[in-house]
């Protein structure tokens, strides 16, 4: 019987045949052959040197990782502060200007006195700036620029209504006050002008630009935001250190969902799809933290903005050109951010607050936007407003 009892690899220089040798159990082994034996290896030595191949593997591995990774790791480091504009503030001198103008002492009726140059500074005094009781509408315009066929609808929201007219809080006659109107525009973002914003007597905001997430830029605090049913932010957190929400009022309905959100009793599933996007049902503010902008602030808007434009026709103006309008009623100086258009670059942010581009302005129809950006350009250049992104 033959049995195997050694695996002997020959040394290909002795012309010995790389091959095992089958040999009598009872056959000595030639000493020749002892020095090329290969024993059979013991199971914890074997063991010893898989363990070993395994880790030598292992830490060939992370060193190979680590040679690909590192390097980029440390480039993507040092590029991050110039991709993300939030590290650093766009424009130094912008906010250096911000800083030094609320330095020095309000200036009482500064933007009274520098309107007066202005062809139009006429149009824009003396303006009723919220829906009283006893007010004088335009009944003879519909919604935006008047109130005829809303009657009705009215005077139920006036109802609800606990408070009319201006609180002791924006009433100009007791001290100087200072305005800022926070408009959406891109220009905004990265402009670290957040804690200069918080610092005006009364800041205005429009529809549902958010602060929460953007106190940097665009401050945290609100005293009236005016906004259309469509255009209320859904987010509760979004209507904190909020004193006031104004209504601008479109449509006869839009009085309809102000009454609502005030008592507390929705609107019906009927009367909710005549509305183009989906409105809140709820506003945490207290009846009397609203209002109803005066649409002769809409009216006196567009008739301004008349002289601007290209084609004549009763004009809508957008809510950043009323609000700057509603503002030279209630402030002695008044200060503009985040407001202008960038056309010539067309990827440009449109809104601080989100990545449309700016040639998304192109689709829209309804508002003039070059003869509202001359018209601002005109305030700024009189002196009567301050551009704090200038973007105008």
């Amino acid at each position: 019987m033959v049995t195997l009892n050694h695996l002997s690899v020959e040394d290909p220089d002795d012309d010995s045949p790389l091959l095992p040798e089958a040999v009598e159990a009872a056959t000595p082994m030639p000493d020749f052959h002892k020095r090329q034996v290969v024993t059979k290896t013991d199971s914890r030595e074997y063991s010893l040197n898989r363990s070993e191949n395994l880790a030598f593997s292992l830490v060939l591995l992370i060193g190979c990782y680590s040679a690909i990774l590192i390097p980029v790791y440390f480039s993507m480091d040092k590029e991050a502060p110039h991709s993300n504009d939030y590290q650093h503030p766009r424009d130094l001198a912008l906010l250096n200007r911000s800083a030094f103008l609320l330095s020095g002492p309000c200036q009482p009726r500064w933007c009274l006195n520098h309107l007066k140059p202005l062809s139009c500074s006429a149009g824009l005094l003396n303006i009723p700036v919220f829906v009283q009781q006893d007010s004088p509408v335009p009944w003879d315009l519909p919604p935006p620029l008047g109130l005829q066929g809303s009657e009705d609808h009215l005077a139920l929201a006036l109802a609800s209504l606990p408070q009319l007219g201006l609180p002791p809080s924006l009433r100009r006659d007791s001290s100087c006050r200072r305005c800022v109107v926070v408009g959406n525009g891109g220009v905004l973002h990265g402009s670290h002008l957040g804690s200069h914003i918080d610092l005006y007597d009364i800041i205005i905001r429009l529809n549902n630009a958010p602060v929460s997430g953007f106190e940097r830029d665009a401050g945290s605090h609100t005293t009236v935001r005016l906004i259309y049913p469509e255009g209320a932010p859904h987010s509760a957190k979004e209507y904190k250190k909020t004193t006031m929400v104004a209504l601008v009022v479109f449509k006869s309905l839009d009085l309809d969902w102000l009454t609502a959100v005030i008592t507390k009793q929705p609107l019906s599933f009927w009367s909710k799809m005549w509305f183009w996007r989906e409105v809140v049902d709820d506003i945490p503010l207290r009846p009397e933290n609203f209002r109803i902008l005066h649409p002769e602030i809409i009216h006196r808007t567009g008739q301004v903005l008349q002289k601007y434009a290209l084609k004549q026709g009763n004009m809508v103006p957008t809510l950043g050109a009323s609000a700057v309008v509603m503002a030279l009623q209630l402030c002695d100086q008044v200060s503009l951010a985040g407001f202008g258009y960038d056309m010539q670059h067309p990827k440009a942010r449109l809104h601080y607050y989100e990545t449309i581009h700016m040639d998304a302005m192109k689709a829209q129809v309804v508002h003039d936007i070059s003869a509202e950006k001359l018209f601002l350009r005109d305030l700024v250049a009189a002196g009567a407003v301050t551009d704090l992104t200038g973007a105008l």
